[in-house]
């Protein structure tokens, strides 16, 4: 396909002619009559009077073009001590008869259903169910708070609603069923069924006439036909996770999400048809929409679908473990994976008992990769270990070093060049174009790439408001950052991340990086917090590593010390609160927000996406002992 720069230059000087030619790999219904229509801008809209189904590229061809009895899906459960494969030919067959089910139940196309799931092949049956009848899927993180599912409930309206007895989280077995019930007896807009896979480690009691079994349904269903949609019809709502109020419905379209899925996993991933595919991550956030279920099936990929976690499941060889057994070519996670195996197992020891000579590419996305990290993988791995950036709203990559195309050298800190199709700029507050090295806002000129976001669920003003009208001409990501010389992009955290210290504006990315590199510690995070006289003050959190010095005091002297040397007494840089654990969303991202407001002796709502509230305890504990909080 040519080098690099040839296929980024073409992509954003001709789009039309460039995404036309990569559609060609999809299977469509109907050819589009334009590629990109730009008429109505900001709402741009790809292969517009395309048809096609998502459900039918990502499992029927396959079947009918010679996959049938490749593996689909492997899933690997170390929390119920089962292993499942299941081949495309065994794929299509549940698929199409719970698409039966789901259809016998009156849902039929555009309307909506909401998935509540644990990472089971259930899960992604019913969204590849959904997609074969043209219907809309909202996936909603299982074990989600009744309260937010009730808000979601009520935005995206399903006719059903599909859930399981229980999730499991390493030991604990979560019920579902309680928690759904709640969620209905809240949300205005009741659902007329739901369907309830039930699961031996838990019981649900069914109501009657609403909750149906799903094996009862499934041994009676007649199996459903794929339903041609348009390629700028809606294949999904995902809720931004941490949301509260009216939460923010990503929208994204079949036409666009199956090119541009189709092209990441050959130019990005360097992941060919056949090939073993890991994203380890959850169905429920956008990393499991794109790269666990939809991105290597229209592929033809194998995916691993792993109910475990990093650590623990039982050890902080899991991962290794699942590389070796399952021949997996390439591992997507999130840099917090990483960070929490390298706390547990600092030398790497577990890493030496299993053979990785399969294994091709460590990707790491979902919140800044630091240096630190990133250089004890690359060390211990020996394996290219690329840094790429995107967002809920994008779907798949904005930046990445594209492997399939034309690997760069890395540079730590960096999630390499943008992708082709984005094209991104750094502005200044005023939206004003700035030079390289000049740290500023991330952009992205418009049009983006086919795979992002049309808009929000029925919130087109808001769509509007939140990336388009802040910058005109440029969907603005929030991020803020830089480009070098080279053209390597550095994000450095969301704008909120950037503290203004007596006038002088600081990133406590850059701080982290400080931090993340003494060699006890594991984990790190740094906050603004309010100060009187300068406005604010960065305060620094560590996480030490299994083994490390128990003289907190002479760790937290050093880490100030090495902060003051490395970006300068300008920082006032000079309190670390040493902690067992970082407040987490369930998809590994740090709750800085709520940990600034217990800093800050502001009341604060428990987020509903935290894996754990007992650990904010905790932090106001060690936020005394620094004399912060406690108001």
């Amino acid at each position: 396909m040519g080098k690099y720069q040839d296929i980024f230059d073409r992509s954003i000087k001709d789009p039309q002619g460039f995404w036309g030619e990569v559609a060609e790999a999809i299977s469509w219904e109907k050819k589009w009559d334009k590629v990109l229509d730009d008429s109505k801008a900001p709402f741009y809209r790809w292969f517009v009077g395309g048809e096609l189904n998502t459900c039918y590229n990502a499992v029927d061809r396959h079947v009918e073009g010679g996959r049938a009895d490749q593996v689909a899906i492997i899933y690997d459960s170390p929390v119920t001590d089962q292993i499942r494969k299941i081949t495309y030919r065994e794929l299509l067959d549940q698929v199409s008869r719970f698409a039966g089910a789901l259809k016998g139940l009156g849902v039929g196309k555009g309307d909506t259903v909401v998935v509540y799931m644990p990472m089971v092949p259930e899960a992604v049956v019913a969204m590849l169910a959904c997609a074969r009848l043209g219907a809309i899927h909202s996936v909603v993180f299982g074990g989600f708070a009744p309260n937010e599912l009730a808000i979601r409930i009520d935005d995206a309206k399903p006719k059903v609603i599909v859930s399981a007895s229980c999730g499991i989280e390493v030991k604990k077995v979560i019920a579902y069923k309680p928690l759904l019930d709640k969620a209905i007896e809240l949300a205005e807009k009741k659902p007329q069924h739901t369907v309830i896979l039930k699961r031996p480690q838990a019981e649900a009691t069914l109501a009657a006439g609403r909750d149906h079994d799903w094996d009862e349904l499934m041994s009676k269903a007649t199996p459903a036909g794929c339903v041609p949609v348009q390629a700028t019809d809606p294949l999904y709502i995902l809720y931004t996770s941490g949301t509260t109020g009216m939460p923010k419905g990503v929208v994204r379209d079949n036409g666009g999400h199956a090119v541009a899925l189709r092209w990441s996993m050959e130019y990005i991933y360097d992941v060919k048809p056949g090939d073993v595919y890991w994203a380890a991550s959850d169905v429920g956030w956008v990393v499991g929409h794109s790269y666990i279920v939809y991105a290597p099936l229209i592929t033809g990929c194998t995916t691993v679908l792993f109910e475990g976690k990093p650590v623990g499941t039982p050890d902080p060889g899991a991962f290794w473990r699942v590389i070796s057994e399952h021949d997996v070519k390439v591992l997507f996670t999130a840099p917090t994976a990483f960070r929490a195996i390298k706390r547990d197992d600092p030398n790497g020891d577990y890493l030496k008992k299993y053979d990785l000579s399969g294994f091709k590419y460590l990707f790491l996305a979902g919140e800044r990769l630091d240096p630190d990290t990133y250089h004890w993988a690359a060390d211990r791995l020996n394996r290219p270990v690329i840094d790429h950036w995107w967002q809920t709203e994008t779907g798949w990559p904005i930046t990445a070093n594209c492997m399939g195309i034309e690997p760069f050298p890395v540079k730590p800190g960096s999630s390499t060049k943008p992708v082709p199709g984005y094209n991104i700029k750094i502005l200044d507050p005023e939206g004003k174009e700035l030079g390289r090295n000049q740290e500023g806002l991330v952009a992205a000129k418009l049009p983006l790439p086919p795979g992002t976001l049309p808009t929000l669920w029925q919130a087109d003003q808001r769509f509007k408001e939140s990336y388009t009208d802040p910058y005109p001409g440029y969907y603005f990501t929030s991020d803020g950052g830089n480009i070098d010389d080279d053209g390597y992009v550095f994000v450095m955290g969301r704008v909120d991340d950037v503290i203004n210290v007596a006038g002088h504006r600081l990133s406590t990315g850059s701080m982290e990086e400080v931090i993340a590199h003494h060699p006890d510690v594991a984990e790190c995070a740094v906050i603004g917090v309010t100060d009187n006289l300068k406005g604010q003050l960065p305060l620094g959190f560590a996480v030490l590593k299994a083994g490390a010095s128990t003289d907190h005091g002479s760790i937290q002297q050093s880490l100030v010390q090495m902060v003051r040397e490395q970006v300068g007494a300008v920082a006032a840089f000079k309190k670390v609160a040493i902690v067992g654990r970082l407040p987490k969303t369930r998809s590994g991202k740090i709750l800085r927000g709520t940990m600034r407001k217990i800093a800050d002796g502001e009341s604060y709502k428990i987020p509903s996406t935290i894996d754990d509230p007992a650990i904010l305890g905790e932090i106001e504990t060690a936020l005394k002992e620094v004399g912060y909080g406690g108001k």
